[in-house]
């Protein structure tokens, strides 16, 4: 595969206001791109300024979704280095995701290497402020002008930047969960292991009636039994019971977070029991009529960590810590951003810098 051509803008945009940055509502000057047919492969990686597409309305994508994205971020720390967290865990899950949509498997190193250098052309974008970061998102999709249903023989690559705000703009508090019993998100077999775009459609009407009563998300039940726990909204989800750290085991229709596998290696770090395996809403509800359910946060890239203060399941509230954000949530949460914005020393190697252009 060729070198990454780099073609810079000439009309750069102006930088956001910091304390009003939002979410996915503001995009730098250039962007990552590169193609796929069947005879070159993927080919011609380049770094050119942001552009709308032009895309064929009998495009495979736009009619059968045939598309996957990730999500990570860069963060500017308070020594004013640019650094990302776990980058090529988020490439190489971007690859299992294509592979599970039937989409080619693009070269890591190759697209590792071009985020270096977009993100280097576009260092003044990160922006500096406590809890604010970079927002990157790859995603690919087929380009295919056909309207029979078939794997599409035609891909783009692309990375897009924006950045973001803090997201507890009002405070790291704990959120209401409503547990869906209608409805369900995904099933072993499926799609629920991808990154892909259905897996966001099926999600978006249990969130929407959520927050009609009043919760935040939704936490999804397994879409055979609909007894055992999976995601929480877009998140994964942890519960401390008895001083066991827990998470539904990765069975097929469960994303597997880099956060998610962040928070399990340090809390086996720290001592703790961190257990992967299924559990049921059946034993939390159990374990909190007995006094062991100290804490349930999620975690996933955008929050970090998220505790969780009250859940509901068919009409029965249970508040969760007084509906107080747990030691283990806090020390968990601090941490992460602590490596992150570079307070906390990264013994694991998680933490790459950009190289500044």
């Amino acid at each position: 595969m060729s070198e990454v051509t780099i073609a810079k803008t000439g009309t750069p945009g102006a930088l956001p206001d910091e304390n009003v940055l939002g979410f996915g509502t503001h995009f730098t000057d250039h962007m990552f791109e590169m193609d796929y047919n069947p005879q070159a492969g993927w080919h011609n990686p380049r770094i050119v300024p942001y552009h709308d597409f032009s895309v064929n309305p009998a495009n495979t994508t736009l009619h059968y979704g045939q598309g996957v994205f990730e999500g990570m971020k860069a963060f500017r720390t308070k020594d004013d280095r640019i650094v990302l967290f776990r980058p090529l865990e988020h490439l190489r899950r971007l690859n299992r995701s294509a592979d599970i949509l039937c989409i080619p498997q693009f070269d890591v190193d190759v697209v590792h290497n071009a985020l270096h250098k977009l993100i280097a052309l576009d260092q003044k974008w990160v922006p500096a402020k406590q809890g604010t970061s970079l927002y990157i998102r790859p995603f690919i999709f087929a380009t295919d002008p056909y309207l029979g249903l078939r794997v599409a023989e035609n891909y783009k690559l692309a990375i897009i930047l924006s950045p973001v705000g803090a997201y507890y703009a009002t405070g790291f508090t704990p959120v209401k969960i409503r547990v869906e019993d209608k409805y369900v998100r995904a099933v072993p077999g499926g799609l629920g292991e991808a990154k892909t775009l259905a897996n966001y459609a099926a999600s978006l009407r249990a969130a929407v009636d959520a927050k009609k009563v009043g919760y935040a998300q939704t936490l999804w039940l397994d879409g055979v039994e609909r007894k055992y726990i999976e995601e929480v909204g877009a998140m994964n989800i942890f519960f401390k019971i008895n001083g066991e750290l827990i998470t539904p085991a990765l069975t097929g229709s469960i994303l597997s977070g880099i956060t998610r596998k962040s928070v399990l290696e340090i809390a086996r770090d720290w001592g703790l029991k961190a257990t992967e395996r299924r559990i049921t809403i059946d034993e939390v509800y159990a374990a909190h009529s007995q006094g062991q359910l100290e804490e349930v946060f999620g975690s996933g890239t955008a929050a970090v960590i998220s505790p969780v203060g009250e859940l509901s399941w068919q009409n029965n509230k249970i508040i969760i810590n007084d509906n107080k954000t747990g030691e283990l949530a806090q020390k968990l949460y601090d941490y992460v951003t602590g490596l992150q914005y570079g307070a906390v020393a990264d013994k694991f190697g998680w933490v790459e810098e950009v190289a500044k252009s």
